[in-house]
């Protein structure tokens, strides 16, 4: 075992004797020694009840024959930084989540981990982790909050958000935005829609890092603290039999992840976020393996904020084997941390509501959920949840309206200075110009509230999972490196074409050139994690990772 780096031979009695002051017996330094990485804390609404879940799985490693210690891992709720300086940091938390994780496992030998974790970067962050030290793992997402509701109608925060444009549009009171936003969160969770935080379980359910079910039992159920128990049992098992992440964790698995996400219609965020992984992994994956798999995957789940349905109802329908059941043909047969193989999952699985969880042969649509743009504007490529978009918005040429920073669109979109048919372009929002790659689920959403059918926003930055309508984000190369979305000025005309996955800047090539040789960056004045963060980070299109 790792572990007995630190607790073997007559060299370490000074670091028997400090674990003997944690009251570990004699029997206890003979077993594992197994990480639990919790990122509980009472900020983050997906997060305040992972306490309870980390005692169930400190009580499973116990009943297994391990030892479980336990240590901290921040998370940021992106719902709370949203629309401010705030959410610039949410991105670059990923890497100090990964980092972290790493220096405990590795500094302690941990023999296995358990990563307790729910929202948006946190999971990414602890996956990176997971692969990055290769010891047996396996995580515990925390599940989805219960749908708030008002006059019978369920909610989500998304709807908060759209309240806004609405006020501002004047079709909706401020006192019923504040009734609004007192019903719309009713506890703990992750925001309760396929946004980003539970697209990215159920794609590390798929990919094999989570027991099957876990990711859609809603937060509050009595089924996620059995899980969580049962997951301190099961890693004690891996380490016994040496499964590591990177066994699980390889392109078949996270191809699979892949057509999970298109099936569903989930998160753009989750392209940065597999790039990543698999980067760590040291997986080659491109943005042409999305656009591939894209094609040949059907979107048989119509989840919110595009859709209806919310996580509690996929959960009552099935959950997660359910719906690997429905894609059985589709996905590699590979392993998990339960021990079952994805098709042995799949064949144990019960579709309970094939209106929530639809047939291959009668989707929602024929493609996948995401789609990947390239051209003249977005040559190393940009992504939009085709989802969410209406079909009479796949295809739409407009003039552009430029804005550097979300700031100042947030502000024309809410005084209505935005025109049926416009472009929105808000650039400088890149990993490297904002920096950190910020949300723009305030001014996405405000689009929505206002009442704007036929305007697309395009960004350098990235969008919440719940952003919905023609949004296309991750454009690289971003401005701040010179990408040709800095050299896009008002009134000229942009191209997007989801059918053909094209977009373009329908400029002549001298006046390009002309507005290149008169480009200087945007230059900000920073400090701390953000400085360091710039100066090190990837475009999107590689996954944001930092070098």
């Amino acid at each position: 075992m790792r572990s007995d780096m630190v607790k073997e031979g007559y060299e370490r009695a000074p670091n028997r004797s400090l674990l003997r002051s944690l009251g570990m017996t004699d029997r206890e330094m003979t077993l594992p020694f197994i990480g639990i990485a919790n990122a509980y804390n009472t900020i983050v609404p997906g997060h305040i009840h992972l306490r309870q879940l980390s005692d169930r799985v400190r009580e499973g490693i116990a009943a297994a024959g391990g030892v479980p210690f336990e240590f901290g891992v921040i998370g940021i709720c992106d719902g709370i930084a949203m629309g401010h300086e705030g959410m610039r940091y949410s991105l670059p938390s990923r890497e100090n989540i990964a980092d972290s994780i790493e220096l405990m496992a590795q500094a302690h030998r941990f023999d296995g981990l358990v990563c307790v974790g729910t929202c948006d970067k946190i999971v990414p962050g602890m996956l990176m982790a997971a692969v990055r030290t290769n010891i047996p793992t396996v995580v515990v997402t925390g599940g989805a909050m219960l749908p708030g509701n008002i006059g019978g109608k369920d909610l989500s925060l998304i709807d908060v958000f759209e309240g806004v444009g609405k006020v501002a549009a004047g079709s909706m009171s401020e006192d019923s935005l504040k009734d609004l936003e007192c019903c719309a969160m009713p506890g703990c969770g992750s925001c309760q829609g396929l946004y980003t935080a539970n697209t990215m379980a159920c794609m590390t359910e798929t990919m094999g890092m989570s027991l099957p079910g876990c990711a859609a039992i809603p937060a509050v159920d009595a089924a996620k603290l059995r899980i969580a128990r049962e997951s301190g049992e099961v890693v004690v098992s891996i380490v016994k039999k040496n499964v590591t992440p990177r066994d699980i964790i390889t392109k078949q698995s996270l191809e699979n992840a892949i057509r999970m996400d298109m099936a569903l219609g989930g998160s753009t965020n989750t392209v940065l976020h597999l790039m990543a992984i698999a980067t760590e992994a040291g997986v080659p994956l491109t943005l042409a393996d999305f656009n591939r798999i894209a094609d040949e995957i059907p979107h048989i789940c119509y989840m919110q904020p595009s859709g209806p349905h919310s996580m509690q109802t996929l959960y009552r329908a099935g959950g997660i084997p359910a719906v690997i059941k429905r894609l059985e043909k589709y996905l590699d047969d590979v392993p998990t941390v339960s021990g079952k193989t994805i098709h042995q999952i799949a064949r144990e699985a019960a579709i309970k509501n094939e209106d929530v969880i639809k047939s291959p042969d009668a989707p929602v649509s024929p493609a996948g959920g995401l789609k990947i743009l390239f051209g003249s504007l977005a040559p190393d490529g940009a992504v939009v949840k085709c989802a969410a978009v209406p079909k009479e918005m796949w295809k739409h040429t407009g003039p552009a309206r430029v804005f550097d920073g979300e700031e100042p669109a947030m502000a024309a979109i809410l005084s209505r200075q935005i025109r049926e048919g416009d472009i929105v372009i808000i650039r400088n929002e890149g990993p490297r110009g904002a920096p950190g790659m910020p949300e723009m689920l305030s001014a996405t959403s405000a689009l929505m509230g206002v009442g704007y059918n036929k305007v697309v926003l395009i960004t350098d930055g990235r969008f919440s999972g719940g952003t919905r309508g023609p949004c296309v984000g991750h454009v690289a190369p971003e401005a701040a490196v010179g990408g040709p979305i800095a050299f896009v000025h008002d009134g000229d005309s942009i191209a997007v074409d989801l059918f053909t996955k094209k977009i373009d800047l329908l400029i002549d090539h001298k006046t390009l050139e002309s507005r290149k040789a008169s480009w200087k960056p945007v230059t900000k004045q920073l400090t701390g994690v953000l400085a360091r963060y710039a100066k090190t980070v990837e475009q999107a299109n590689l996954g944001a990772v930092q070098r």
